[in-house]
């Protein structure tokens, strides 16, 4: 097999982008009211992603360990946030509390998967650095932002019998840690049920651009198995850390149940 892969150019992703068109009918005609959600997430994906291939361009041209850490920090708060906007309540501190969550969770796996798996010299090579740590971090968002708002949710819904349980002498961890437990299940029920049908029903984003750009099939494979076992880590990391956060923010220590913390959340956030 060669190494060589098709270069698009700027027609063929136009054309590529007209298949939104499909979308946007849809929701015209059925008055979904999606149109202008479909157009800001197609603007704002198409600039995101050239303004970080140029970005990328950028950095791997200097191969400056200052700079690709700056970067990736970049990428994890911008996550963290969106993590956040897709709940429906909130508390204080709940930005900087996904905040570490995201960091500590991905960096974590990254570093084990550059520097003990793949092995990767220097450790920080962008070209391998930034697609882990982006399938990462994309992947451990989508988790934290499910159990957070799983578990806020829960809490809520749950108030009177938590307070109740808490009320005749049990702790905090006792009243609650059913709405921990469900949580944490949300929160990793996505990646579990994509490695399910990983290979038969889906080609994974990486293997199958490995594969067009030339690689071999199995090659490509190895590479994806790792993949999908940092993700499936770094989601169940990143979703006990921000569980337990937010379980000692809105359970005090002198087993209390916070409510009053939770602020809902209308405005949609994209």
């Amino acid at each position: 097999m060669t190494s060589s892969y098709i270069v698009m150019n700027h027609w063929q992703l136009m054309l590529a982008a007209s298949l939104i068109l499909i979308n946007l009918i849809f929701s015209f005609l059925l008055k979904l009211k999606l149109e202008k959600q479909l157009w800001i997430a197609s603007l704002r994906m198409v600039s995101q992603l050239l303004l970080l291939g140029y970005i990328l361009e950028w950095i791997f041209a200097l191969q400056n360990v200052f700079m690709i850490l700056c970067l990736a920090l970049m990428m994890a708060t911008i996550a963290s946030v969106s993590a956040v906007n897709r709940t429906k309540r909130r508390f204080g501190k709940i930005y900087w509390s996904s905040f570490v969550s995201v960091v500590s969770s991905s960096f974590f796996v990254t570093s084990i998967a550059l520097a003990g798996i793949v092995q990767v010299e220097p450790w920080y090579n962008p070209q391998y650095f930034f697609p882990l740590l982006g399938m990462v971090l994309g992947n451990t968002l989508n988790g934290i932002s499910l159990a957070l708002d799983r578990f806020m949710e829960d809490l809520s819904m749950r108030q009177n019998q938590i307070e109740s349980l808490l009320a005749i002498g049990a702790t905090r961890w006792e009243a609650a840690h059913g709405s921990v437990k469900e949580a944490a299940r949300t929160g990793m029920i996505p990646i579990i049920n994509s490695m399910m049908v990983m290979g038969i029903v889906s080609l994974p984003g990486m293997m199958t651009g490995q594969i067009l750009a030339g690689a071999l099939p199995l090659d490509a494979v190895y590479y994806q198995i790792v993949i999908v076992f940092m993700i499936a880590s770094a989601s169940a990391l990143g979703v006990i850390l921000i569980i337990l956060i937010a379980f000692h923010c809105l359970l005090n220590a002198r087993h209390q149940l916070c409510v009053a913390r939770l602020n809902s959340v209308t405005k949609d956030t994209f």
